[in-house]
């Protein structure tokens, strides 16, 4: 799975969908029961005709009301699934289609005027073309080259394809060497490699260290074409296998016409940035890896921000030979290589030669350490930044060799009855060897539990959520039932059509941004007259040319379609150039030339605090007493008062679908606009607003997006504008699909947080207190920022009751990209700044925060810090808790990671349970309303439209499900439209995890008119034949109207905060801003490196109440998606901006943009064992058929990875004398940050101090 990334499903199903190929696994369960009466229902479901028995739906039996459904994923031997779906049934597996199958290989050459491009295939045909092109660039992947292209402008004269000639792809063993083809792919020198050191023979050990290296190496798709002689070739200071190459002595081979063969030490072959020593006439057939000794180890490190697919933060081979003498080990050669450590791979030769003649011991490693780490120091100012913890990384590495080579040495001396002496080892150092470089990947396992839950349907009418009578049909299928998303197969197939699927008239152009490269800057002058040079370049547009109003902004308009006298971020859209071409379009943008006068910029919320920057009103809630419960505490002389901060770094969205419009002029001079967004309404309106016409002239139409979580709500609309308004001049259809690039750099992210907080706590762990102050990163536009920090604000509690809560919300200008919604909206960041002050208080009081977490949570009919009561009957998490603890048997995995951390000093394990409580509702009042239009058709199919915006998260799955059961009907026969303003006018955004309780009640309403209007019908016809379809055939002979518009609007008691209502000392006069709460609780146990950083998740239980679920293996899939995206932002999501603590990015400039840089989690990072379970019994009286929302509360449950993180860190500082003094660990939790909270001596040497904390943009 490396080298695929999701950012939807959390990876699980991926993994068990993969697990069904393999040949030691059963069906999609391993086996196990997946579904009512046991079996696979992969292997046991029906043909897949469906009935017209609403029991059945898609193929799949209903499964009884009540039935508890266990789902187990795990690999076990067996049949694999093909064999028993296929074979048994005789059907063969395809062949490869012989078309496909490469021929001969034969010389090719292509001249396309200013690019020639050949293909040699025999050596001496390259050496003729290297002679003639010097400069030519060779390529065998395009890895790298690809790269050059796009993001570096390179455009070479001639390139020249090596992968046909076969000399630069041998692979063979020789007497004193491994010889390597310079072009062999990666894939096929690992497989060399692990071949030959599969017996375990002396001689293979640099052989088996580069195999183990090239597991991490990128992901499969590069190394299946990527290779050796690239990678060399290329010179990156970071580069995995260089390193390798080095410390094994290794040489190069090389050829040319003019002289011959050379032969060049991997040692002396790099020569400053990006340069080499290669002849530009030269190429590199071979590479020599020497043989291994006997008493030789050889180790490979890498630390990255994730393990899979990932350019390395610092990389390292190491190397060791001995000789025993005088009853001693000597070393007799010692290679430390390392990348991330110079401007070149870097041989650490003041610290070999050091090593070299000294006798192996405990003091020596020591010694060397701190010359390691004076031979490598770097200056704050390096480029890539971390200076400290790269330093730190390679003694640590060359601590952990020396860890291992006490078992080794002692080893050899019994096997070969040496008189060297034994090296002794504590055993609590032991496991400090270990690194996941040279581990196996593992294999994942997942479980579900759910209950098929019967009763709790609801009607719309009278009044909306009224239940049905108590005498009804229990039964509420196909509501309650794990129906397969709508869209699946089309989507798993490759057919599902998104934004730039849609074929677009033969007249169509491309549009591309000119976008602004300054942080703040007054614009001199725009001068696109070298674009419009350019061949194919039809048009460019700026500020000039909006025929309607520039400004625009989705709560006040303080934005502006194209800049004019300003920019106040990089990124910011100037004009728009169109083009024939989305290639050339995007050239020709980078070719209009902007000149700008620099003014003062604001880059991070220190900065906007300085200065007093802020935008919209500061909002304030206060509940009790704050300072009299601090002069309480503060007399009595007990308990504890502590003062800290809290960061919360961004997150990128990175959904897999950029920003993507098409935008096809109307004959009326009105637009249809194809755009992935989430709000078709302020993609309607402000194109209408932009372009100057009427709102009802334009149409918004929204299929299915590739994922958004909140990034598409307000800030898909300026890319739209931008377009609407070239099309509206042109009168042609225009598309455009942002670059991922282009996209993170101007879309904005999740806010980043700082809170600067006093909180006190009696002797007994009670919250007393919580003063705090909130700020956010807004950005250089208001757009949704100020309801983000009243979400945060009103999330400030988590799930516990303090006694008196006063706090304060600033939303901070930056000269950033605006920053947006993301699942959770602010609520994740005011529940990590509670429970990190809990932690803060936990560590005064040297009481295990988790029994904190207990005493404090909330109890039935306790009123909140905003002064919403907690409903006792719908009250569920001190039920949750202790179920959760019973399942995930807590107490004793406890007691386990006590007595590993007793035993392990640089490995350490924690554990740790979060509670979460999410509010449900729009904060807005205005915005809690949702529309739907159901027609049924005369042979009884249904159509469904609805204002929610499909984008994978399965809404369109659940109304159909709703639809089908108010008609009594399988899900199979209602199809969901796409969504359009013209179908569904004024929608609220897809957001707010609102939208199936919104849009569910509405089509519940328009399904329960149309029945309504049937009625009559039916009882015409006692006793006849009341099928649906024939129902409805008479119902339209007989003139009745099927079709109906359905809306619904949460109660206006049950919603709605103003925050200016004089309240005196009830919180309550100012509404109620939360229809209910979602909540749960998880708990995650992971294991950390405290040598490098690493972690990893080893096993993650949730529980989630969701009312009784309208999909559960939907909402278990939005369960899973939201741990691991949380997981993400809480550890290796860093976002890294050009800021005073990041001087080596241009001021303003996003550095993480793009998968190369931005690290989501990939396959590996998730946890190894995750297991969610649904709340059975827990009916929501507020929401359609009792359900509960789901999409942004699971997200928060990452946060007991985090904390968990924290209680390994915790240990670890322990060992160190630090007891349970509180230290500061910022999310995201990376590799980094965690390494340089797990003090040692190698972070003495470094310099580093106790309380110092890593830098990040905030």
């Amino acid at each position: 799975m490396d080298g695929n990334l999701c950012r939807c499903t959390g990876y699980r199903p991926i993994l068990d969908a993969a697990k069904t190929f393999a040949s030691d696994n059963e069906g999609c369960c391993g086996g196990g029961r997946c579904g009512a009466g046991g079996g696979c229902a992969a292997l046991d479901q029906p043909n897949g005709e469906n009935s017209h028995d609403p029991g059945v739906a898609d193929g799949f039996a209903t499964i009884p009301p009540n039935e508890e459904v266990h789902v187990s994923t795990e690999q076990r031997g067996a049949e694999a699934i093909f064999r028993k779906n296929y074979r048994e049934l005789g059907v063969c597996e395809p062949i490869f289609p012989p078309s496909l199958m490469l021929s001969a290989a034969t010389p090719l050459a292509r001249d396309h005027g200013d690019v020639k491009w050949f293909k040699p295939v025999r050596l001496e045909q390259l050496l003729v073309l290297k002679d003639e092109f010097p400069d030519a660039v060779i390529v065998r992947g395009n890895t790298e080259v690809g790269v050059d292209l796009k993001f570096k402008g390179r455009r070479p004269g001639v390139y020249i394809h090596v992968g046909d000639v076969p000399e630069l792809s041998e692979l063979g063993a020789c007497e004193d060497h491994l010889t390597v083809g310079g072009c062999a792919s990666l894939r096929d020198v690992e497989h060399f490699f692990a071949a030959y050191a599969e017996d375990g023979k002396d001689s293979s050990k640099a052989a088996h260290a580069m195999q183990q290296m090239l597991r991490w190496f990128a992901s499969n798709q590069i190394r299946n074409v990527a290779s050796l002689a690239g990678n060399l070739a290329t010179a990156s200071p970071i580069s995995d296998m260089n390193p390798m190459l080095m410390a094994a002595d290794a040489t190069l081979v090389l050829h040319s016409l003019s002289s011959g063969v050379r032969e060049l030490p991997v040692r002396e072959f790099f020569m400053s940035y990006r340069k080499t020593a290669l002849r530009p006439d030269e190429v590199i057939v071979h590479i020599r890896v020497p043989l291994s000794e006997r008493y030789e180890i050889f180790m490979p490190f890498k630390q990255a921000r994730r393990r899979e697919d990932d350019i390395s933060i610092v990389t390292g081979g190491i190397r060791i030979c001995y000789a025993p003498e005088e009853g001693e080990w000597k070393v007799t050669r010692a290679r430390l290589c390392f990348g991330g450590m110079a401007a070149v791979t870097k041989a650490a030769i003041k610290t070999e030669d050091f090593l070299v003649g000294k006798t192996w011991s405990p003091e020596l490693v020591r010694e060397a350490t701190q010359v390691l780490t004076e031979e490598l120091r770097l200056p704050d100012s390096v480029p890539g930044g971390q200076a400290e913890y790269r330093v730190a990384l390679p003694p640590s590495f060359l601590f952990k060799l020396f860890l291992r080579s006490c078992d080794l040495l002692n080893q050899w001396t019994a096997d070969d009855s040496l008189p060297t002496g034994m090296l002794e080892l504590e055993p609590v150092l032991k496991s400090g060897q270990r690194s996941f470089v040279d581990e196996p990947k593992g294999v994942s396992r997942g479980e579900h539990h759910y209950k098929i839950e019967a009763g709790g349907l609801q009607s719309s009418r009278p009044e909306p959520h009224a239940p049905q009578s108590a005498g009804a049909n229990p039964e509420r299928a196909p509501v309650g039932q794990p129906l397969m998303h709508k869209s699946a197969l089309q989507q798993v197939t490759g057919e599902a059509r998104y934004v730039d699927d849609i074929p677009a008239p033969s007249d169509a152009l491309h549009a591309g941004l000119v976008l602004s490269e300054r942080a703040h800057a007054r614009i001199l002058s725009v001068d696109p007259t070298a674009a419009l040079e350019m061949e194919g370049v039809e048009a460019f547009f700026g500020a000039d040319d909006v025929p309607g109003n520039n400004a625009i902004g989705p709560v006040v308009k303080d934005e502006e379609c194209f800049a004019s006298e300003f920019v106040h971020c990089v990124g910011q859209v100037i004009g728009v150039v169109i083009a024939t071409s989305a290639n050339l379009a995007r050239i020709a943008a980078s070719k209009v030339d902007v000149e700008y006068e620099d003014l003062e910029a604001i880059l991070d919320i220190q900065d906007a605090i300085a200065a007093e920057s802020y935008m919209a009103d500061i909002h304030q809630i206060q509940h009790g007493d704050a300072d009299a419960e601090e002069a309480a505490l503060l007399e009595a002389n007990s308990g504890a008062v502590v003062d800290g901060e809290c960061f919360v770094g961004g997150q990128e969205h990175f959904y897999l679908e950029t920003n993507a419009t098409l935008v096809v002029p109307q004959e009326d001079g009105g637009l249809e606009i194809f755009s992935s967004t989430q709000n078709c309404t302020k993609t309607q309106n402000f194109a209408a607003h932009v372009c100057g016409v009427d709102a009802n002239k334009v149409v918004a139409r929204m299929k299915r997006m590739g994922g958004a979580f909140g990034g598409k709500e307000t800030r898909s609309v300026f890319v739209s504008c931008a377009i609407a308004v070239a099309a509206s001049h042109l009168q042609v259809p225009i598309r455009i699909m942002l670059d991922r690039d282009v996209d993170m750099q101007c879309t904005g992210q999740r806010h980043a947080f700082y809170a600067k907080y006093r909180a006190g706590a009696d002797s007994e762990g009670n919250l007393r207190f919580l003063k705090v102050d909130v700020y956010n990163n807004a950005g250089c536009s208001l757009d949704l920022s100020a309801a983000v920090m009243d979400r945060a604000l009103f999330h400030l509690d988590n799930a516990y009751q303090w006694r008196a809560l006063c706090a304060s919300g600033y939303v901070c200008r930056t000269n950033m990209p605006s920053h947006t919604a993301f699942r959770g909206f602010g609520g994740p960041q005011g529940m990590m700044i509670c429970e990190s002050a809990m932690d803060h208080l936990a560590a005064a009081l040297q009481m295990d925060v988790m029994e904190m977490r207990k005493r404090n949570l909330y109890g039935d009919g306790a009123v909140t810090h905003y002064g919403q009561r907690i409903p006792g009957p719908t009250w569920h998490v001190p039920r949750m808790l202790d179920e959760l603890l019973g399942r995930c048997d807590f107490a004793s995995r406890k007691a386990l990671v006590d007595h590993f951390n007793r035993h392990n000093r640089y490995r350490k394990r924690g554990i740790a349970w979060v509670p979460t409580k999410f509010g449900i509702n729009f904060t807005a009042k205005f915005m809690n309303q949702g529309g739907a239009l159901v027609h049924v058709y005369t042979d009884g199919t249904v159509l469904v439209s609805h204002g929610g915006t499909e984008m994978g998260q399965g809404l369109h799955t659940k109304m159909a499900a709703i639809a089908a059961q108010c008609f009594g009907i399988p899900a199979a026969m209602v199809h969901v439209a796409e969504t359009a303003s013209d179908k569904v006018p004024n929608a609220s955004p897809t957001a707010a995890s609102m939208s199936t309780d919104l849009y569910g009640m509405a089509v519940l309403d328009a399904c329960e008119q149309i029945l309504s209007n049937l009625r009559p019908i039916i009882e015409k016809n006692p006793g006849g034949d009341t099928s649906w379809p024939s129902i409805v055939q008479k119902a339209y002979f007989e003139r009745v109207n099927l079709s109906a518009q359905g809306f619904y609007a949460v109660p206006g008691d049950r919603c709605g905060y103003d925050w200016n209502a004089p309240v005196g000392n009830d919180n309550s006069r100012r509404g109620m801003p939360f229809n209910y709460f979602t909540q749960g609780v998880a708990c995650s146990e992971v294991e950390v490196d405290c040598l490098t950083g690493d972690f990893s998740v080893l096993r993650s239980d949730i529980l989630m109440d969701l009312g009784k679920s309208i999909n559960p293996v939907i909402d278990i899939g939005q369960i899973e998606g939201g741990f691991v995206q949380g997981l993400g932002w809480l550890t290796t999501e860093e976002a890294i901006w050009g800021d005073k603590n990041h001087q080596w990015v241009r001021p303003g400039q996003l550095f993480s943009r793009g998968p190369g840089f931005y690290k989501i989690p990939a396959a590996n990072d998730v946890p190894k064992d995750l297991r969610v379970h649904l709340l059975n019994d827990a009916p929501n009286p507020f929401a359609v058929h009792s359900s509960k929302a789901v999409g942004e509360p699971p997200y928060f449950t990452a946060a007991s990875a985090y904390f968990a993180i924290r209680d390994a860190v915790r240990s670890a500082r322990r060992d160190q004398g630090f007891g349970e003094k509180h230290f500061y660990l910022h999310a995201p939790a990376t590799s980094e940050k965690i390494r340089m909270a797990c003090l040692d001596p190698i972070l003495e040497g470094v310099g580093w101090k106790p309380d110092d904390v890593p830098k990040g943009s905030y």
